[in-house]
């Protein structure tokens, strides 16, 4: 049985310097108690690799908000102001990958590939100082593996060994970026019994499960 941790010890946990997946999609997947207790602890310097930076004042826009990110890797920041100036004044580096692509190397992380090869941004920005290999007469770009210090996880239910279900497209990110992280920390709605979550439902099997955040009172 894995012990519940306290939101605001998990966030200690986190260092200046950390690379941080975050599952969500504009902030719906998002641990959004677990973002509060980092903005409150406030480390610097943060690599967040996420499908998108949010808004302002919502989901991994605090975090840009707070100051604390020093990279992006992102499909895009279409909604998020603050960070498309914090981009062009320098202060934030923005790696923007094209969605599928950012996905498969997500993935490719998770399960220890050397990469994947992809089409995607051939003639464009997207390729330079990337190799080209070419595949049955076919030219692909070669998009190196993501993996990080740390996977913040969105959940619908754990278990208390920590297997998890997800709802919806809260499904979209998380499971795989459960996969390619050193510590998973995965924030619930609900802890329940093992055996409530029906087998098909888990997309997240415990094993890799670092922490569960306690719920609150």
């Amino acid at each position: 049985m894995k012990s519940a941790l306290k939101t605001e010890a998990a966030a200690a946990m986190i260092p200046d310097g950390a690379t941080l997946m975050i599952g969500g999609f504009m902030a719906v997947g998002t641990p959004h108690r677990l973002i509060d207790a980092i903005v409150a602890a406030g480390p610097r310097d943060l690599t967040i690799i996420a499908n998108d930076s949010a808004m302002p004042g919502k989901g991994i826009g605090k975090l840009v908000s707070a100051g604390l990110v020093a990279r992006m890797v992102v499909s895009h920041i279409g909604l998020n102001p603050e960070t498309q100036a914090e981009m062009n004044t320098g202060r934030i580096a923005v790696d923007l990958v094209p969605q599928g692509t950012l996905v498969e190397r997500i993935r490719a992380g998770g399960v220890g590939l050397g990469g994947i090869l992809t089409p995607t941004g051939l003639g464009t920005l997207v390729a330079e100082g990337k190799r080209i290999i070419e595949v049955a007469g076919k030219p692909y770009l070669l998009e190196e593996p993501l993996r990080a210090d740390f996977a913040l996880i969105a959940a619908r239910r754990s278990d208390y060994v920590g297997n998890l279900e997800y709802f919806l497209t809260a499904q979209n990110f998380n499971p795989l970026m459960a996969m390619a992280a050193d510590t998973v920390i995965a924030e619930p709605e609900a802890i329940v019994p093992v055996g409530v979550i029906p087998p098909d439902a888990v997309r997240t099997p415990g094993a890799i499960v670092t922490h569960i955040l306690e719920r609150p009172a």
